[in-house]
């Protein structure tokens, strides 16, 4: 299924000379350690997968080779911490782990495809009821003990005829999305308009970018988002739980937050973000830094293991590769990857779209209900054109 649009975070002075290499994928079902079986096939095509602290030269001298796209799905990034997949993806068709190795050259041209796309209506796989059951759920569990917050993710999709790809470059081409991108393979594609860093690194230095509380973008709700305890509690719930992450690859007493609870602006909504960076340790290579920040906090929750069981229990259909990473690794070595929220996934016969925030005791279902339209109402929009 074409895209004409590239990764997120490739070199700008890569993004019109991209020619595909070559590529591989990984399921759950296939086995293996996933972060060991990806580095381990980027290392073989040429990559640098670490140690990040070592200085790298590219295997190919002739400079033709570029770097590697990189979609990690939810389910894979939890496989990565031994922590629960969640149910079933309602997008089988895309894989768990797709790479993309690119080399410079004259790119592919797209040809056009089906006219006359059309998009039906949203089917959500939950309705608003069930989806404020689940939020009480959650916090009957922060009442046990068992998390301190979850974030909580449902699933829509809408059937569509023709060709999505003019929808999907809507969305892959968003101006203010810091993680603006898509992915394809055989039979599927993968849009995202993300504002939020799931990690860069580059220099020796780590860098995640954790996004938790919104608000419409208006004055009054830059206000309210500013003023509310409960948004600001749950954000730095995920800040603690961002530097415990880093930590594992960190050199110990270099870990920072430069800034937090920043206001920034996506779309119709204003969000909260900081920034946690760190000098990595020795050795840290490819394999060590997915597992320390996949699956990403602000969309899994703290504990995270714990968190993780509970999203298995209550969300109805698995995330597929929303909640995950889609970004880039440069032929040197720099990995820049965004967290797929704002993203949007195609099969052969349906378009899938996820959104939802993060659950405190604080919370209020019809509340969180109503946040989680919210945040998908923009990416419907932009597919709608």
């Amino acid at each position: 299924m074409p895209l004409s649009a590239h990764p997120p975070a490739v070199p700008s002075a890569c993004r019109d000379r991209l020619r595909v290499r070559t590529t591989w994928s990984w399921r759950s079902g296939d086995g293996g350690d996933p972060a060991d079986l990806l580095a381990q096939v980027l290392s073989e095509h040429g990559l640098a997968t670490g140690p990040f602290t070592d200085s790298h030269t590219p295997h190919d001298r002739s400079g033709a080779l570029c770097g590697a796209a990189l979609l990690v799905s939810a389910a894979a990034g939890a496989a990565m911490v031994g922590g629960s997949p969640g149910k079933p993806t309602p997008a089988p068709a895309i894989p768990d782990i797709a790479v993309v190795v690119y080399e410079h050259g004259e790119p592919t041209v797209r040809p056009p495809g089906p006219p006359g796309f059309s998009l039906g209506a949203w089917r959500p796989s939950w309705d608003r009821g069930e989806h404020a059951e689940a939020v009480r759920a959650v916090r009957a569990a922060i009442g046990r003990g068992d998390v301190y917050q979850v974030n909580l993710v449902g699933h829509t999709r809408a059937r569509y005829t023709g060709d999505p790809g003019e929808a999907l470059g809507r969305v892959a081409t968003l101006p203010e999305a810091r993680y603006a991108g898509g992915l394809a393979g055989d039979g599927w594609a993968v849009a995202s308009s993300s504002p939020e860093r799931l990690v860069t690194v580059s220099a020796g230095r780590v860098t995640t970018g954790p996004i938790k509380g919104t608000r419409p973008a208006t004055q009054a709700g830059r206000a309210e988002l500013l003023a509310s305890v409960k948004e600001r509690a749950e954000h730095v719930m995920i800040v603690d739980l961002e530097r415990n992450d880093l930590a594992h690859i960190a050199r110990p007493g270099t870990i920072e937050v430069p800034e937090l609870f920043g206001i920034r602006r996506w779309r119709g909504l204003w969000q909260a973000e900081s920034t946690v960076t760190a000098e990595l340790a020795d050795g840290v290579d490819l394999a060590a830094v997915l597992r320390a920040v996949c699956p990403g906090g602000s969309v899994t929750g703290t504990p995270k293991l714990s968190a993780l069981d509970t999203i298995a229990a209550l969300e109805p259909v698995g995330r597929g590769p929303s909640m995950g990473a889609l970004g880039y690794l440069t032929a040197e070595g720099r990995l820049d990857l965004g967290l797929t929220i704002r993203t949007v996934a195609a099969d052969g016969e349906y378009l899938h779209l996820w959104a939802g925030g993060g659950i405190t005791w604080r919370s209020d279902p019809d509340e969180e209900v109503a946040e989680a339209a919210a945040k998908a109402a923009p990416v419907k929009a932009l597919l709608a054109g």
